[in-house]
């Protein structure tokens, strides 16, 4: 393994990952970087960034059709939540905030439902009155500085799951379902390799299936 800035003492490897909780794709590499320290020394360290700030602001909505410029508008709710989250009980609390949001989002398919965010909040242990963030600007600085950790280094023309491994800030990997097991730590050994290799930019191939969050 190389060392890095991210590699402790105790040899565990933190990879900050940037999410926004609406993302279903960000959500299954999510799931899979959680298997990956399973089966690798390796830790998340959860940060979250804004699909509404990337597309509205910084992209200036360009190229937005009607319905996702408006799933933008309210995508700000969630990310805001888990912000003041982050101010409220340290970073560390991402984690199970993300879990439980995410899950309801997705794997519950529950997008439109009102009480997601209070009942992810009561089973992170978080404050109910946390929810009102979603409809406050208190905290956007907060999640503008931390989306700004990510892109100012991966650049605009990508979105999330973005995370950084062995000092390299790259976008993916997109992949669905999430490989489990030993499948996940042998991707995070490609993913690895090619992080150190200076110069690397782009693998891809066009996506023919849905997200699955199985």
């Amino acid at each position: 393994m190389t060392i890095t800035e991210e590699t402790r003492g105790d040899d565990v490897h933190e990879v900050p990952f940037w999410f926004d909780p609406l993302c279903p794709w960000a959500w299954i590499t999510s799931r899979w970087l959680l298997e990956v320290e399973q089966v690798r020394p390796v830790r998340a360290d959860w940060r979250i960034m804004s699909l509404a700030y990337l597309n509205l602001d910084q992209r200036e909505g360009k190229g937005l059709s009607d319905d996702y410029r408006k799933l933008m508008e309210r995508a700000w709710g969630s990310v805001r939540v888990c912000a003041a989250a982050a101010e409220h009980a340290g970073r560390p609390a991402l984690g199970p905030l993300y879990t439980a949001i995410g899950t309801r989002l997705h794997n519950q398919r529950r997008r439109e439902n009102p009480t997601v965010i209070t009942e992810a909040l009561a089973e992170a242990g978080l404050p109910a009155s946390l929810a009102a963030a979603a409809t406050s600007t208190q905290f956007d600085q907060l999640i503008k500085d931390s989306h700004h950790e990510a892109f100012d280094e991966v650049g605009l023309d990508v979105g999330t799951p973005v995370l950084r491994i062995a000092g390299t800030t790259l976008f993916g990997p997109v992949v669905t379902p999430a490989p489990r097991g030993e499948a996940a730590g042998r991707l995070w050994d490609g993913l690895l390799a090619v992080a150190a290799t200076d110069g690397f930019f782009e693998l891809k191939r066009t996506r023919d299936r849905k997200p699955s969050f199985d």
